[in-house]
């Protein structure tokens, strides 16, 4: 599966959510050390909704960007 993720700058660094899977986040100091620490959470989520008996969300997010003339 294959997961939309939004990555944030925060006053501290970088965070990121997986709007698919509400509750999964993760935090750093730099884009590329929340994009592995968002990576490392997806897992994790996943593994506790299969150990829980909950079904995995389908992927339904889509991500795209826009030019804008300023």
């Amino acid at each position: 599966m294959r997961y939309a993720v939004v990555i944030e700058a925060s006053d501290s660094g970088f965070s990121a959510y997986v709007p698919d899977l509400p509750g999964c986040v993760a935090a750093g100091a730099t884009v590329a050390e929340v994009e592995r620490r968002i990576g490392e959470a997806v897992v994790l989520h996943i593994e506790g909704l299969r150990a829980d008996g909950l079904p995995l969300p389908a992927p339904r997010c889509m991500v795209a960007t826009v030019d804008v003339a300023t």
